[in-house]
């Protein structure tokens, strides 16, 4: 939300600037937060980061009540509530506000906006400390302050008691779905079509027999039209690209086996499709070429979303071999997110204008085995979706499916019949469920929309009503003036009358050094040399330690040359003797 400042002060409300009525000033710049505790134990005290109260520390820098404003990155001008024992650390701002004047939960909830504030940077986002407090806004009288929090979080608790019941419900509408998909595919929603059709019921042996054989008659047509291509290439002198031999079906084992379901088995994947296709490796752009280009981003909830596509240009061999066709299934094979391998999309003819990426294979059911959509279905269904993450799931941070491991996947199937039944039934209740969700999400928006309308009607004085007994905030404004001018003529005075102070003996420094001994000709003790450099009787140990660490330094660099006489060092120059 953007600062709020009425057009005209409501009735006990004065202007002023943030800087009238509260202090700030940058976090601990020392304080690293990758080098603080990451979980809270005892003897630990809070500490505020730029995420938050995220990490604790063995000391406590401040204490009292305060905002922290997130101040780089990102999320800069998030702002969190501190009390008590704390500490803030880099890339913070800390914020006190003034208590005779401004409630600091009021204040909270004005400046606890990234709107709010005014930001600069674009690689690196900051906020504009200085220049957002010098803004001016309309302050309340303080008691009107408290009675707006008070309002602001009544009215809130009950947005959030809303918001959490949606979100229940959203949560439960995710888990209705999946037990809708694994009712369909254990045969619960199609018992009744099963009761009415059960002379077309097909025992396991004879579905598994049908499917090998609808397979089988699908390669040697598509071996035939090949040939029926060949020759007519031949015939016409072997001009253009010279047709493409169908790659043989690969030798899938199955065996049939009962499921407890009259007229359904369970089979491989790869015996109700073709051989699995990669897409494109070529590389694609915005405005890249003619030709869509379908990658990951396009894959959405069982469909194609075409709004964030990129193109290049493809030749007619590449335009063959990466054709869609209706019917077509395109799944994801791999992604740093396991939920995102093996997601399916069906591909309508709309679709069929684009070709798509590597990250992509294309399934291709066989039609008279196995419905497109419930293709779609069976690889939303938890039972097949746990194969695809077993297989995909990897240490090294990037998840992969290949095709043998999707023709691999163990699919319970029934008739082609069936199967239409079952995507009749899903698409209606799952249709009714989208559009329940939908209208969650709707009250959700509203709900946020209503917290802004909320808050900006409390700081434009439209929240609760005005109490003329309140003290007015000019008031506030000219006692925190007179006690801001009292405290600087109290400072200067103390200026004043505070004794003239006497400089500290210079410490010694290793240039001084250097000259004592460059000022004699030959060795000699190391405490005239240090007499040289003002350290005489009374010299505190600290300049005693500096002298002798200087010392070593020198030493150590083959500057100085140091030989024992008796009980002391005696000192000269290095370059006096090759002189």
């Amino acid at each position: 939300m953007r600062l709020i400042v009425p057009t005209e002060a409501p009735s006990g409300w004065a202007y002023c600037t943030f800087d009238e009525v509260a202090t700030h000033h940058s976090g601990n710049s020392k304080l690293i937060k990758g080098k603080q505790f990451s979980t809270p134990a005892p003897n630990l005290f809070p500490g505020f980061s730029a995420s938050g109260q995220d990490v604790w520390l063995d000391h406590f820098e401040q204490e009292g009540v305060a905002i922290i404003v997130s101040a780089v990155g990102a999320r800069c001008g998030k702002c969190f509530f501190a009390k008590g024992k704390w500490s803030a650390v880099a890339n913070t701002h800390v914020v006190w506000p003034e208590p005779e004047a401004l409630d600091p939960k009021f204040f909270w909830w004005m400046v606890n906006d990234e709107d709010f504030w005014i930001r600069g940077g674009s690689g690196q986002p900051f906020v504009k400390t200085k220049a957002s407090f010098e803004r001016e806004f309309c302050l309340p009288p303080l008691n009107e302050q408290r009675r707006i929090v008070e309002k602001i979080e009544a009215m809130f608790d009950e947005i959030d008691k809303g918001v959490e019941s949606l979100q229940t419900a959203r949560t439960t509408l995710g888990l209705y779905r999946q037990s809708l998909l694994k009712s369909a595919f254990e045969g619960r929603l199609t018992a009744d079509w099963r009761a009415q059709n059960a002379d077309k019921l097909e025992a396991p042996e004879t579905l598994l027999a049908r499917i090998q054989r609808e397979r089988d008659t699908r390669y040697k047509t598509a071996l035939d039209a090949w040939q029926d291509a060949l020759a007519q290439w031949r015939a016409d002198g072997e001009k253009g690209k010279k047709p493409a031999k169908p790659k043989r079906p690969r030798d899938i084992p199955a065996k049939a086996t009962d499921i407890g379901i009259h007229g359904w088995t369970m089979m491989p994947l790869g015996l109700l499709i073709d051989e699995p296709a990669y897409g494109t490796s070529k590389k694609s752009d915005y405005d890249g070429g003619s030709k869509g280009v379908l990658r990951i981003p396009n894959i959405a909830a069982g469909v194609i979303d075409a709004t964030d596509l990129k193109s290049s240009n493809f030749d007619e061999a590449e335009l063959e071999q990466y054709q869609l066709i209706e019917g077509d299934v395109l799944t994801i094979r791999s992604n740093g997110s396991l939920s995102l391998v093996g997601k399916p999309a069906l591909v309508r003819p709309v679709d069929t204008q684009f070709v798509y990426a590597g990250y992509l294979i294309r399934l291709r059911p066989i039609p008279s085995s196995l419905v497109p959509k419930n293709l779609v279905y069976l690889m939303m269904e938890p039972t097949v979706r746990g194969q695809i993450e077993n297989k995909a799931k990897s240490t090294s941070g990037v998840n992969n499916i290949n095709a043998k491991e999707l023709q691999e996947l163990q699919v319970p199937i029934c008739s082609a019949a069936e199967q239409s039944e079952i995507v009749r039934i899903l698409d209606a209740r799952l249709e009714a469920a989208d559009a329940l969700e939908a209208e969650i999400d709707a009250a959700l928006t509203c709900a946020e929309a209503l917290r802004q309308s909320i808050l900006k009607k409390a700081f434009s004085g439209q929240l609760v009503p005005q109490d003329p007994d309140d003290e007015p905030a000019s008031a506030l404004l000219e006692r925190i003036k007179a006690e801001k001018k009292e405290r600087e003529n109290s400072a200067k005075e103390a200026r004043t009358s505070r004794p003239v102070r006497v400089a500290e003996p210079r410490r010694p420094k290793l240039t001084d050094l250097l000259d004592v001994l460059k000022q004699q000709k030959s060795w000699i003790p190391a405490s005239k040399a240090a007499e040289g450099l003002g350290l005489g009787d009374g010299a505190s140990s600290d300049d005693i330690e500096a002298f002798y660490h200087q010392l070593k330094q020198y030493v150590e660099s083959s500057a100085i040359e140091i030989e024992r006489r008796g009980d002391e060092d005696w000192l000269r120059l290095a370059e006096v003797e090759a002189n």
